[in-house]
């Protein structure tokens, strides 16, 4: 029987590809991710970067399992719901799926924290992954496909707010959401994944970049879903 072995790429060469070749799979900068869970009261919010730093290594039979995690291509005028969202789950970690899995990662990631802490150990940084994807949810062209417009200038996008946004977090503003079960999560995911998407297209369409205003409704949909998360699982202060 062939056993699967994972092995991981030279650290020097996988940042050069990110540099040169920019996948879809790479959202909001460090500082930008660090904010939203910052603002969103998290904890551990230092460690909300760790899903971008996985994928550096995340190499397993010459595939990035991470990478399909950060992203949903999803094409213009597709409108995702709860049972899109749900079913994405499925393929967490799937190094092969081309159109990635962003939303079912949110789902997945959680569901691994509920599970390994309720069995008594450590299960953060499966809640600080979880943080993660859900900055990823709003960064416009995270949710769109992957080509033209949106290919060339997503790297600026990302950078839309990341030399100042952790001296302005007052500028990501909480509102209410409530999450009591799996399925209202993954209508809350879909909400935002629509919200996002169209935003992605219209920059498509007017051929512009986002704005700093844009940006900080955008990392307010997401702070404000990963503070309904941490209420829902009851997380600790």
């Amino acid at each position: 029987m062939k056993t699967k072995s994972c092995v991981t790429a030279t650290a020097w060469l996988m940042t050069l590809l990110v540099f040169l070749y920019p996948a879809p799979g790479f959202g909001w900068h460090n500082k930008t991710h660090l904010s939203i869970a910052k603002a969103a009261g998290y904890k551990d919010w230092f460690n909300a970067t760790g899903a971008d730093m996985a994928k550096v290594k995340a190499i397993c039979n010459g595939a990035n399992i991470e990478e399909p995690n950060h992203y949903s291509s999803n094409p213009r005028r597709k409108i995702i719901n709860a049972e899109i969202v749900l079913s994405q789950a499925e393929r967490y970690n799937n190094p092969r799926d081309k159109n990635g899995h962003l939303y079912g990662a949110i789902i997945a990631s959680l569901r691994k924290y509920q599970k390994v802490s309720g069995a008594g150990k450590y299960g953060e940084y499966h809640l600080s992954f979880c943080a993660h994807y859900v900055g990823d949810l709003s960064m416009p062209f995270h949710n769109t496909e992957y080509e033209g417009f949106a290919m060339i200038n997503h790297a600026k996008v990302d950078a839309t707010v990341e030399d100042e946004v952790l001296d302005n977090i007052d500028k990501i503003i909480i509102y209410p959401i409530t999450i009591t079960t799996e399925k209202k999560l993954a209508s809350e995911i879909a909400r935002i994944a629509n919200i996002s998407a169209k935003l992605g297209y219209k920059l498509v369409e007017e051929k512009r970049l986002l704005t700093k205003k844009e940006a900080y409704e955008q990392l307010s949909h997401s702070a404000s879903l990963f503070k309904a998360i941490l209420n829902y699982v009851k997380h600790p202060d």
